[in-house]
């Protein structure tokens, strides 16, 4: 996409015409959607960089932090930590991502066989509602692969309440067309608009918040639902803790590689020496159905950067689907593979696979977490407010984690 370039320089290109309005700026004017070629007027638009770390979280807050105090800047530093918070919970919960899962399969089956929902569907996802800012928000999606932070929240307040779609439904169009679509972020908080989220708490879209908040570029919205009607869901899993790490040893090493973490430099330290790198590019898995080619295009070039970037300490690249992993890694005489650790999603689903399959050649799989996760997820076990009492220690700890 031209509005995304991907590539780390963007990104820090981004991040600098930023930095300067993380304060105060962007506690006044971050709800405000003043349209595609405005946002940058008051959020940042790092969000598909840090997706897949072209940047990461702690470079941003120390940058935001060399420029701001945290009290100027606390409502961004809050947000960047939202992201963090959101992965740390799915972490300890990854049952509420397979039944997501699960659920939205049941979804995809009823479209082939109900009419009248796939009609609805399909009017959702192509902007032909006749409400204006929800499919003014839809097109902007599918052609931009971004949408403003609060439009997300509107659109889904409108797919769920007034339209009445399934919530799954809704995540599953996001996560195919956005290049921040994370598998935590994404699902938590359709979950949280729906009242599924923090039990009985909905978010409802008001037409004249959308006024006020666009600026009157839409006013005067008739039909939005002013009454929630919360799906049923089963309960939330237990919490489990946050899986250990399988340790790096010094047997003959290979590297996979995957758009989840493009922040090598720990991976890299952490095997010297390898026999070889082993790439994931396809971002199939994120949905059941067709993602949208600007996501692949975007992590296709995000891949590229980080592999240039780091290509004398990579060996030969191959690019490899999941069900190929094990018999490379065996061909090449590896007894070890090292990944990037990824939070609970599709590639964490890929790798648990490639494990199984690994084991069966008596080879290890070693997944590499940045320390920044570790320290930040064990917190997120209620809800953000009580995580956030923790953000001032994990600031003080950010020194040193800026590992890219």
């Amino acid at each position: 996409m031209t509005d995304f370039s991907p590539t780390r320089t963007a990104a820090l290109e981004r991040l600098s015409a930023f930095v300067p309005l993380a304060g105060s700026t962007y506690a006044q004017r971050r709800n405000y959607d003043l349209g595609p070629e405005r946002h940058q007027e008051g959020v940042s638009m790092l969000s598909p960089y840090l997706r897949h770390r072209l940047i990461t979280e702690a470079e941003v807050q120390e940058a935001v932090l060399a420029r701001h105090s945290l009290k100027s800047a606390e409502k961004f530093v809050q947000e960047v930590y939202w992201r963090t918070y959101w992965k740390g919970w799915l972490e300890m919960r990854p049952g509420v991502w397979t039944a997501y899962r699960a659920d939205l399969q049941r979804l995809l089956d009823r479209l082939k066989s109900e009419a009248g929902l796939r009609r609805m569907w399909q009017d959702a996802c192509e902007g032909e509602t006749g409400i204006a800012p929800f499919d003014f928000w839809a097109k902007e999606l599918v052609q931009k692969g971004y949408m403003h932070n609060h439009a997300r929240m509107w659109f889904a307040s409108i797919w769920v309440f007034t339209l009445g779609l399934p919530w799954s439904l809704g995540a599953d169009f996001f996560m195919r067309h956005l290049l921040d679509g994370d598998p935590a972020s994404n699902t938590l908080s359709w979950r949280w608009v729906a009242g599924l989220q923090t039990k009985g708490k909905t978010y409802m879209a008001l037409s004249s918040n959308i006024s006020k908040y666009t600026e009157g570029r839409f006013g005067g919205i008739h039909g939005l639902a002013s009454e929630p009607r919360i799906p049923e869901a089963p309960t939330d899993p237990e919490r489990m803790p946050i899986p250990l790490t399988q340790p790096v040893s010094s047997e003959p090493s290979a590297l996979l590689l995957h758009s989840d973490d493009l922040a090598l430099g720990d991976v890299v330290k952490a095997a010297p020496g390898v026999l070889g790198s082993g790439i994931l590019r396809d971002v199939g898995h994120r949905s059941q159905l067709e993602i949208a080619p600007h996501v692949q295009r975007f992590v296709d070039g995000a891949m590229d950067d980080a592999l240039g970037r780091w290509s004398d300490r990579l060996g030969a690249q191959t690019d490899l689907k999941p069900e190929d992993v094990a018999d490379w890694a065996e061909g090449l005489g590896a007894k070890q593979v090292v990944t990037p650790y990824a939070s609970v999603g599709p590639v964490a689903d890929d790798l648990a696979r490639i494990e199984t399959a690994l084991r069966g050649k008596g080879i290890t799989l070693a997944r590499v977490r940045k320390d920044y996760d570790s320290q930040a997820w064990p917190h997120a076990t209620h809800g953000f407010f009580r995580f956030k009492e923790k953000i001032p220690a994990l600031l003080g700890a950010l020194r040193g984690l800026t590992t890219v």
